[in-house]
């Protein structure tokens, strides 16, 4: 064969493998790509994100409900553009930690500046995602302070209650109650400021899966708080240490 021929044939093919490569990677670049063609079931990931101690990084939090799998994390390059544009989402791979023992996990963050988030997870075959999260670390940084009260007159049956801080917006309140080591025990939502171990008549959303222990009055157990704004940004952590 003709040097010239060859050496167009080798760069055609060249053309070829890398114009297919580009394609192969601008079709899973976005959220909207992995999407089609998929069952999705919209807002059945519950997460939210919070400043973490590191100046420029956030925690996206998530619960991983037993059976789901391929957990995947999107973002938007910043926070003016249409929070529902799935196209405007591009899929990163940051690390994945365990909280509370994995009953909880977390993507760890580095951002300038704010933006949109999505996670999403495979359960029964579908795409689950959540709604979106607003992160607001640079002009919203999660408050980390204590406001709880804990009223101990039923002591295996603590009352928690709290106010808000700096931020007025909360929408809901996370509470979850581990033991010594770290371990869950119960995780619930409730819209007042308020929560008692182990009652639900106020509890609007539980990922508890089973019945949690009675508390013991020798031992000493964790109580941790999110007052979670709507758009999924917690406003305010509260982390302590409480005996019955």
């Amino acid at each position: 064969m003709d040097l010239n021929k060859l050496n167009y044939c080798f760069l055609f093919l060249i053309l070829i493998i890398y114009g297919c490569s580009e394609d192969k990677l601008s079709s899973i670049s976005s959220l909207q790509a992995v999407l089609d063609n998929e069952i999705v079931v919209k807002d059945n990931v519950i997460a939210c994100a919070a400043s973490a101690d590191k100046q420029g990084e956030v925690n996206v939090f998530f619960y991983p409900r037993e059976g789901a799998t391929n957990f995947r994390y999107f973002e938007t390059q910043t926070i003016n553009v249409d929070k529902n544009n799935f196209e405007d989402y591009t899929e990163k791979t940051p690390e994945i930690l365990d909280v509370f023992n994995g009953k909880i996990k977390r993507f760890v963050i580095n951002s300038t500046q704010e933006k949109w988030v999505i996670v999403s997870f495979v359960e029964d075959g579908k795409i689950h995602i959540c709604n979106p999260i607003y992160l607001k670390h640079i002009t919203k940084p999660t408050e980390k302070i204590n406001t709880l009260a804990i009223d101990d007159v039923m002591p295996t049956m603590p009352i928690f209650s709290w106010q808000d801080g700096l931020y007025a917006d909360s929408a809901i309140y996370f509470q979850v109650v581990t033991d010594s080591e770290n371990n869950f025990l119960s995780g619930t939502y409730t819209y007042d400021k308020m929560f008692q171990y182990y009652k639900l008549n106020n509890v609007v959303l539980n990922i508890t899966t089973k019945q949690p222990p009675t508390l013991n009055k020798s031992l000493t157990y964790g109580f941790t708080l999110m007052a979670v704004s709507q758009d999924n940004w917690v406003n305010m952590l509260t982390e302590t240490n409480f005996s019955p």
